[in-house]
Parts: structure tokens; C-alpha cells; sequence
């Protein structure tokens, strides 16, 4: 067969591992899609590097998205992507005597989680760290850029690149098919329902300043917000002596218009329970979450600079430019709610699969990656 044969890795830990559990799987599948769209490549396949099965239980289909394990994969690949699993030193070996080129694709928030084992004593690799430093190149998406690119040259002795962010609804539609309206947002009269769903693990997204924007928004417009709702945060509200402090200094919290809950299904949840969404980032500019949200034509209130063009966007903490959007969508947005919806979903076309500009730019990267001497 003529054309680039492409392994992209995963690291399952179950057979029938959901897609719902962080972004790397489907980032894997997404940048898969992207590459099948390049001229120069063949077959795009995911390459699981543990020793989990590869079954039909997997919640893709295996025959557009073919899976293998490494061993499988191996002898069958000319350039192998290491996204969401890590291939150890002999495994890098027997692929450079086959003259397979690696490459890193950087997709986390490393330094972060580095930094946080480091001064809050939480495991994560022990004395059994492997820094890779024969990769042929190292992809960064951009949103990770700003605080993790000189983390991952410095330790991989390897220059890196910034590469195109892919996304695409595929998942995410198959989730609200069967939702009224397939999930998307209906004006509702009324006053508004405000919904903070970060995911507080970390500093990078947590819920205290969107909480600071609905509180501000309530104290101009008290009749016109129903409630708040903060997903993700039953723990730190019962165990957090320092939130639950926090949150009583706010008069959405002491007219018992906030509730504090815990995990929910996004596409659900915004379809049922949500009028506004109001988010906040650090070094987390652009994420699936926006994409999600602003796909279904959701009002988003965020500050991500890499996609202030969606949404309604605030300035780096700046709560009260936060609540004056929150304002202006409870006054403004159901008057054009569809055509916000249109124009949302206009604009994340730049981050699709076959979005033209971003697959040349990938089959501009594997020509430079296959022009290079093999590391």
C-alpha cells in the first residue's frame, strides 16, 4: 500500500474504557481523522501501549478507527505518534531500526501536573521516570504552548513546533441524538439558570472566579437569575473548610440560589438544566469543553484569548467584565439564538478534521518529518 502507515498511541487501562474520562482518547481519534485526510498517508490506526485487549468493547468503531497493540503495530507503521501512551527505550529502539519515525504530541498540561506532584506530594512517576530523547519531532498543540513547550525541550533535548488543535462533534453528537432538539440550546423565558462545570483538580480550571461572575451578575439582576450551579464541587463544598467559607460571603449563597453538586454528563446537563454557562482558565486558552458548549449554541462566558472569537468573551480575571456578559445575554441572546448557534459553529470549523488549512498544515508537518534523518 503507497502512503504514510500512521500509529497514533493510546494507554488503555479497561477493555470497554469510556471516551469520557479526560480528552486524550479522543484527541488520538481526532488527530487520526485529521491525518486520513492528508495525501501522503495511508492508514491512520490507534496503537494501545498496555497490556489491556483490544476488543469490540472499545466506544469507537474499529473499522474506521482500527486499534492494535504495540506488538501488532510495531511491524506495521512508518510513523508512530505518542499521544496517550508512552513507548519505553526497547520499544524506541526496535522502531529506529525500522526506520520509523517518532513523534511526541504534546497534548497535556505537563509542566502543571509536575509542578503539583512536586509541592503537594502527589505520585506520578516515582523513580521509575523515562524521558524519551530520541523523538524525530516534537508536536505541541497550542493551548499548552505558553507554560509546557520549554519543559518538554529542555527534558526531551528536542526543538518543538506548534501544531493545528483538533476537534470534532463526531462523539459528542452520537451523545445527544436522542435529546430533545439533540441537546442544543432553546430559549427559555424566565430567569436564567447560571452553570459552572470546571473540573476542580487543579488550578488550571476551577470554579471560584465564575462563581465571583454569577455573583456579580446576581447582585445588578437578582430577579432575573434562577440559581447558580456548580458541577464537580460536592466534595471541596463538604470538605473544603476554605470554599465553604469563601462561598457564605456571597449573596447567591446565602439566598440559597447556588447548589454545589457533583460529576454530571455535559450534553445532558446543558440540555435540561443550563441557560448560561460561565467558565474561567489558567494556561488552559482553548479546550473541548468550549468547543462542546459553543457547538450546541450555549452562551459561553469565558476568558480563553485563543478562541475569544467564540462565546462571550471576559478578560484574564477581570469578574466584573465576566458579569456585564452575563448581562448582556440575559437582555440580548434568545433574541438571535439561532443564528449565534450558526456563526458558533462557523467559527470551529478552522479546528475540524477536514478543515483545509489545518491538514495542509499536518501534511506539511509529516513531509518535514520524513525529509529528516531518523534521531
Amino acid at each position: 500500500m503507497n502512503g504514510l502507515r500512521i500509529g497514533i498511541t493510546i494507554g488503555l487501562h479497561r477493555a470497554d474504557e469510556t471516551l469520557w474520562n479526560n480528552g486524550i482518547k479522543q484527541n488520538a481519534v481526532f488527530l487520526a481523522e485529521a491525518l486520513r485526510h492528508c495525501p501522503q498517508v495511508a492508514s491512520a490506526a490507534l496503537v494501545n501501549t498496555t497490556a489491556v485487549p483490544v476488543t469490540s468493547a472499545l466506544p469507537w468503531d474499529l473499522s474506521r478507527y482500527p486499534t492494535m497493540s504495540f506488538d501488532t503495530a510495531k511491524d506495521a507503521v512508518d510513523v508512530l505518534i505518542e499521544l496517550g501512551g508512552q513507548i519505553d527505550g526497547a520499544q524506541t529502539d526496535y522502531l529506529k531500526q525500522r526506520g520509523v519515525r517518532l513523534v511526541s504530541y504534546c497534548c497535556g498540561f505537563e509542566y502543571v501536573h509536575a509542578m503539583e506532584s512536586v509541592l503537594f506530594r502527589r505520585p506520578l512517576w516515582g523513580e521509575h521516570l523515562f524521558v524519551n530523547q530520541r523523538y524525530d519531532d516534537l508536536w505541541v498543540i497550542p493551548q499548552v504552548a505558553n507554560i509546557s513547550q520549554s519543559y518538554f525541550e529542555v527534558l526531551r533535548r528536542q526543538t518543538a513546533r506548534v501544531v493545528p488543535f483538533v476537534w470534532s462533534p463526531m462523539f459528542f453528537d452520537e451523545r445527544v441524538a436522542a435529546l430533545p432538539h439533540a441537546g442544543e440550546y432553546q430559549p427559555r423565558p424566565g430567569a436564567k439558570r447560571l452553570t459552572v462545570m470546571e473540573p476542580n483538580l487543579n488550578i488550571v480550571k476551577f470554579c471560584l472566579y465564575p462563581a465571583l461572575i454569577a455573583e456579580l451578575a446576581y447582585r445588578e439582576r437578582p430577579g432575573s437569575i434562577a440559581m447558580l450551579q456548580v458541577t464537580n464541587a460536592d466534595t471541596i463544598a463538604r470538605e473544603s473548610l476554605e470554599f465553604i467559607t469563601l462561598m457564605n460571603q456571597l449573596d447567591i449563597v446565602k439566598e440559597h440560589k447556588a447548589v454545589f453538586l457533583g460529576r454530571r454528563d455535559t450534553p445532558t446537563f446543558l440540555a435540561e438544566q443550563t441557560d448560561i454557562v460561565i467558565s474561567h482558565q489558567l494556561e488552559n486558552p482553548l479546550n473541548y469543553f468550549y468547543l462542546e458548549v459553543s457547538w450546541q449554541g450555549f452562551p459561553l462566558v469565558h476568558n480563553a484569548p485563543l478562541c475569544s472569537d467564540l462565546g462571550y468573551y471576559y478578560r484574564g480575571n477581570h469578574a466584573e467584565d465576566g458579569a456585564r456578559r452575563v448581562i448582556e445575554i440575559i437582555d440580548t441572546h434568545d433574541a438571535r439564538a439561532s443564528t449565534y448557534r450558526e456563526r458558533q459553529r462557523a467559527l470551529i470549523d478552522r479546528y475540524l478534521p477536514d478543515n483545509e488549512h489545518l491538514v495542509g498544515t499536518y501534511a506539511a508537518l509529516l513531509d518535514e518529518l520524513m525529509a529528516r534523518p531518523i534521531r
